[in-house]
């Protein structure tokens, strides 16, 4: 079952974004990862105003292949960086219609 990371990131010290954008990737790609969106091109259309700098989404082929991106010892000092430069919340969500009613998803 497919997996989907969003990252929702402040940036409150740009220094390791450079580094984290240039390398990171290749981390998500060697778990079978993609992304579908790395933007701070973001607007809010309902709710709140929300001071959100970046957003980025990606697809996995599983949580565990996602998790195991997030637990890789080489991603660890780029975690460790953006956690030092931004406030960061990462979710995971998996591919399922919690009401059943879109029939090419499965039922959550």
């Amino acid at each position: 079952m497919a997996a989907f990371l969003i990252a929702d990131i402040k940036i409150t010290d740009d220094k390791w974004v450079p580094d984290y954008a240039a390398s990171v990737h290749n981390i998500v790609h060697r778990h079978g990862g993609k992304y579908l969106s790395r933007s701070g091109n973001v607007k809010t259309l309902e709710g709140g105003p929300s001071d959100v700098s970046l957003v980025a989404i990606m697809t996995f082929p599983s949580a565990r292949h996602a998790e195991g991106f997030i637990a890789d010892p080489e991603y660890a000092p780029f975690l460790a960086a953006r956690r030092g430069g931004s406030e960061s919340r990462f979710q995971l969500i998996d591919d399922t219609d919690i009401a059943g009613t879109i029939s090419y998803l499965s039922k959550g």
